[in-house]
């Protein structure tokens, strides 16, 4: 099943190539490559309240901390975090610890 990412459940149209990128520039979300497959999602598309400025409902989000309980009052976030049970990974930390758990498995 495909799972959607956030630019496409909330239509914002600032993915790289979307219809707002002109005005409104390219959501961070949508470029960070660094988080590609976190939560099933293309690059940040799934992990979105990590990233620092990504845009939701129109204004400009700060850090992590800062916009944590908007993040989490989110319908897509409460999506996400339904869609992956217990796989879901909220941040950086989570996605850390995944990776040195895979990691530690490739060398047995």
């Amino acid at each position: 099943m495909k799972r959607q990412n956030c630019w496409e459940f909330n239509n914002c149209g600032r993915q790289h190539g979307g219809c707002n990128v002109a005005e409104m520039g390219v959501c961070p979300s949508s470029i960070a490559s660094e988080f590609k497959g976190v939560n099933h999602g293309d690059n940040a598309g799934r992990f979105c309240w990590t990233v620092v400025g990504s845009l939701c409902k129109g204004k400009v989000q700060g850090t992590f901390a800062q916009k944590l309980k908007n993040c989490l009052d989110c319908n897509f976030f409460k999506q996400v975090k339904t869609d992956e049970g217990e796989d879901f990974r909220f941040s950086n930390f989570d996605v850390r610890k995944q990776n040195l758990k895979k990691d530690k498995t490739d060398l047995d």
